[in-house]
């Protein structure tokens, strides 16, 4: 983003402002709305923490300075018009003032990566009593034993039982997918961009 083109937006079409809609870079939900001038953009590509211009307070002010719920930059874009920008993140706590994930308590996200960053926490402070701890503390082999014995109570599922079941099965399958590449250092995004680069070269 070192080459982001701060000239070519429309910085005059809403008296020097443009709205900064966040979203969480794992989970895609909607994390709140801001706005940025020149000033807050260029604190934000510099500091790469994600910084907005206060109507209120008339100031710079970088989300996070008072509760330390800090938002770290991962990509920025403008739209098509040069006068809406697109911030991608990771929230270091809360985004909202009161306490909540979003600043939108209905916002949509991908629950999978959601579950996918409980499992990496799992893995990290192995928790007692937790089940997730008692597989990554089996070690790899074990972990993939289960996937693979949940792939054919899937498969089983599908062929002789109804759909809630089969849908109980995907379940259990995807969740031990996931320690299982948590296991091997990789996450759900991994396999995801295998299959956007298949599917764009299909």
């Amino acid at each position: 983003m070192a080459d982001f083109q701060l000239d070519r937006l429309a910085w005059d079409k809403q008296g020097g402002l443009l709205p900064a809609v966040v979203q969480d870079a794992e989970t895609l939900r909607v994390l709140m709305l801001g706005y940025m001038d020149r000033g807050a953009l260029e604190a934000t590509l510099a500091s790469r923490r994600v910084t907005f211009f206060s109507r209120s307070k008339r100031r710079l002010w970088t989300k996070g300075e008072s509760s330390g719920h800090f938002l770290d930059l991962v990509s920025l874009q403008a739209d098509c018009d040069g006068d809406t920008l697109l911030v991608l993140a990771r929230p270091n706590g809360p985004t909202c003032h009161l306490g909540s994930p979003s600043c939108f308590p209905d916002a949509p996200g991908d629950f999978l990566a959601e579950l996918g960053a409980v499992v990496e926490q799992r893995e990290k402070e192995r928790p007692a009593g937790s089940y997730t701890t008692r597989l990554f503390d089996a070690g790899t082999r074990a972990i993939a034993q289960k996937v693979g014995e949940e792939g054919v109570e899937t498969a089983l599922a599908a062929v002789a039982q109804d759909e809630a079941a089969l849908g109980d099965e995907s379940a259990d399958l995807l969740y031990h997918l996931l320690v299982l590449l948590r296991a091997r250092g990789l996450a759900l995004s991994d396999a995801v961009a295998v299959l956007r680069r298949r599917h764009g070269s299909g």
